[in-house]
């Protein structure tokens, strides 16, 4: 049997109806063949609960948020859910409003009570509460710091009142004459900053050259330290002791009267045949110097010398 074109087209529209609402409970996690339970709740304030939320028992999400709406022209609200786990709770169970954290929005939570009463059942209207959003618990928190802050910024008022009490136009204008003498200190500094880049700069190499040698000199520095970690210290101090022995020696000897020195030194008789000799010695050259025709006979003409005589001023 042939089909005619419009019962085609009458097909085809059912179809992509089917599958348009089939993608559209896809999309909102719920299921066109399984039968959830729905349940209702009151509330004067959904404080930003949205459709599609999770609604979940202790944690674990076991339904969603079908929809939101107006009860009555006073604005109170009803909020529709469903629960997809076969799990059974009390009739009196609480469904709280609680936020899931700052920019994740809030939740549905069902809180189960264990108080032995009839289950819940689809269609049954829960009581509801709203839990202190963590905002709200952050600015109760900050409330006792608002008051300090305030009391701390009236009493910096007081302080800063004095403080224009005390600065009077004196003692302003010679605060901003230190201001203006630390800028032109700071100014000055800037200009022997900049003298002092240029000397170095211009030095550059010599102190290259300067900065060579010094590591030259701590080279042989070190060369000459570890030259005298090398000396044997122990022979060096051993010869010094033998040299220190023998000067002891010969003081010693000189002491005893041994040797030339030790008897020049020691001996009064060659004491007083030197100052004897020396005593002659003084008279020969003070007689040779009175009378030099006694020791010097000169005659131009080949004339006999005269016999001597012995001159009054001899020195006996």
């Amino acid at each position: 049997m042939k089909l005619s074109r419009q019962v085609k087209t009458g097909i085809l529209v059912i179809a992509g109806i089917l599958l348009f609402i089939f993608g559209y409970n896809f999309l909102k996690n719920s299921s066109i063949f399984e039968t959830d339970r729905i349940f209702y709740v009151k509330y004067d304030n959904v404080a930003g609960l949205a459709q599609s939320a999770p609604v979940t028992i202790n944690g674990l999400t076991v339904g969603q948020v079908q929809s939101i709406d107006f009860e009555n022209v006073s604005g109170g609200l009803i909020v529709t859910f469903s629960v997809e786990k076969d799990f059974d709770f009390s009739k009196n169970s609480k469904v709280q409003i609680y936020s899931s954290g700052f920019i994740g929005g809030n939740n549905l939570g069902i809180i189960p009570a264990n108080d032995g009463g009839s289950v819940a059942k689809s269609r049954d209207t829960l009581s509801g509460d709203i839990q202190a959003g963590m905002i709200d618990g952050i600015m109760e928190k900050f409330v006792p710091l608002e008051k300090s802050l305030g009391s701390t910024l009236g009493r910096l008022d007081t302080v800063l009142v004095g403080v224009s009490e005390i600065l009077d136009e004196k003692t302003k204008e010679n605060l901003r004459a230190s201001i203006s003498s630390l800028n032109q200190t700071m100014a000055s500094f800037n200009g022997v900053s900049r003298d002092m880049k240029s000397i170095l700069n211009t030095n550059k190499e010599k102190l290259n050259s300067t900065m060579a040698n010094l590591d030259k000199t701590a080279e042989n520095f070190a060369k000459l330290s570890d030259s005298l970690a090398q000396i044997e210290t122990g022979a060096l101090v051993r010869n010094m002791e033998a040299t220190i022995e023998k000067l002891n020696n010969i003081a010693e000897g000189i002491e005893n009267g041994e040797g030339s020195v030790g008897k020049l030194l020691k001996d009064e008789k060659l004491y007083d045949n030197l100052t004897g000799a020396s005593k002659q010695m003084e008279q020969l050259l003070e007689d040779m110097k009175l009378n030099p025709k006694r020791y010097v006979h000169f005659s131009l003409f080949g004339k006999r010398a005269k016999q001597y005589t012995t001159p009054i001023d001899t020195i006996q």
